[in-house]
């Protein structure tokens, strides 16, 4: 669990491959813990404070995951424990960097006319052939519902 420094106070910095600078007026802060300064001193009560920090963002991934099958926001759950992580853990400020670019990347892929437009005709196919099937169900067995109200 080290955030990659052996120095209190110290930041990890890596390089940005990919050139781009962030839009929306943010701005970049360097890799590594971001623990308060009175705990990243002390080298005891900093890892105390990185267990801490993984056993909680462990939770909410596990949270997150037992909702995937489930009821609930099992992707928004499991990125908001990898966000918990990532204020400690270098790989996890890598890994949500990786993911945000990606989605970017899909959003605008998304918002592409082409993609769009096939879009566009494969959900319309695939509600004709729903349409097509609910019909040809009816037609051959009616509508039963699995219970009888006039009987009450």
């Amino acid at each position: 669990m080290n955030t990659g420094s052996d120095e209190p106070g110290e930041v990890a910095v890596a390089s940005d491959e990919t050139g781009t600078e962030e839009v929306h007026g943010e701005q970049e802060r360097g890799l590594g813990s971001r623990a308060p300064e009175f705990i990243k001193a002390r080298r005891l009560l900093h890892v105390s404070w990185q267990v801490g920090v993984f056993i909680i963002g462990l939770a909410v991934v596990v949270a997150g995951i037992i909702m995937l099958p489930l009821p609930g926001p099992g992707w928004v759950v499991i990125f908001g424990g990898m966000a918990i992580w990532a204020t400690e853990f270098v790989w996890a400020q890598l890994v949500l960097r990786w993911t945000k670019r990606k989605v970017t990347e899909a959003a605008q892929r998304a918002l592409d006319p082409k993609v769009r437009r096939r879009n566009i005709i494969l959900t319309s196919i695939g509600v004709v052939i729903v349409a097509v099937l609910v019909g040809i169900y009816v037609w051959k067995f009616g509508i039963v519902m699995p219970w009888k109200i006039e009987n009450q």
